[in-house]
């Protein structure tokens, strides 16, 4: 993680107003000492994602989030990481395993083919929240940043999306996102496996969360999200 001084700060500096402004003191206090954490595993781990993309999914406003997609950690690989829940940059091969994954089931449930990538930045821009449970992690060693105190930060985010935005449609994916689910007020919720190899055949595969999200769009009035991934 490049630049590691003062690495906290960066941190808190690079959350968007619009979140910060509704974030406890304690939580800005949270991610100040998580980065400070950081900086002293430079030299040991190779942290992902770059520290100016911790943040990313936060680029959708509070009051405009429409679904919030809760993944578990980034990927432990500095080239598919991107701090977008699941996302991956356009060009980059293979796709992780969850990536593959997430594509079979949305071709199947929406009946459509797919490009080749799986950049997700088109879903943020309709209002898709892509947020980890846990916001950094360690290139080669899945969730090796868990115990960093990441879970009081996105706990303290999804009560921002549960207060401001009521509309909202949650997908939870796996157990660690699950344990937002009490935070998650009246959300509706759209709950089933992690996508992840290990466990996509355990209620993700067949689970149609595309189509069964904009059918709840609807019904509160907001409109669906074409999760149509563009071009190659």
């Amino acid at each position: 993680m490049a630049d590691s001084v003062d690495l906290g700060r960066r941190l808190v500096a690079s959350i968007p107003s619009a979140w910060s402004a509704q974030l406890p003191e304690e939580v800005l206090g949270r991610v100040d000492q998580i980065g400070q954490n950081l900086r002293g595993r430079v030299g040991s781990e190779s942290i992902v994602p770059h520290p100016d993309h911790v943040f990313r999914a936060l680029q959708v406003p509070p009051e405009d989030v429409r679904i919030v997609l809760v993944g578990q950690d980034p990927y432990p690989n500095a080239q598919h990481a991107m701090g977008l829940s699941f996302s991956v940059p356009r060009g980059v091969t293979p796709l992780p395993g969850s990536a593959r994954n997430i594509r079979t089931e949305l071709a199947s449930d929406l009946d459509r083919s797919l490009p080749q990538h799986f950049e997700l930045l088109r879903w943020v821009d309709q209002g898709v929240l892509l947020l980890n449970r846990h916001l950094t992690g360690a290139v080669g060693s899945p969730g090796a940043h868990q115990g960093l105190g990441w879970a009081e930060v996105t706990d303290a985010l999804i009560d921002v999306v549960a207060t401001t935005t009521p509309g909202a449609v949650a997908i939870i994916w796996g157990n660690h996102a699950a344990k937002l689910i009490p935070r998650l007020g009246a959300l509706p919720i759209i709950r089933s496996a992690h996508p992840s190899p290990l466990s996509a055949h355990r209620g993700f595969v067949g689970s149609r969360p595309f189509s069964r999200a904009n059918a709840l769009l609807r019904e509160l009035g907001r409109g669906e999200v074409d999760w149509d991934l563009g071009d190659d």
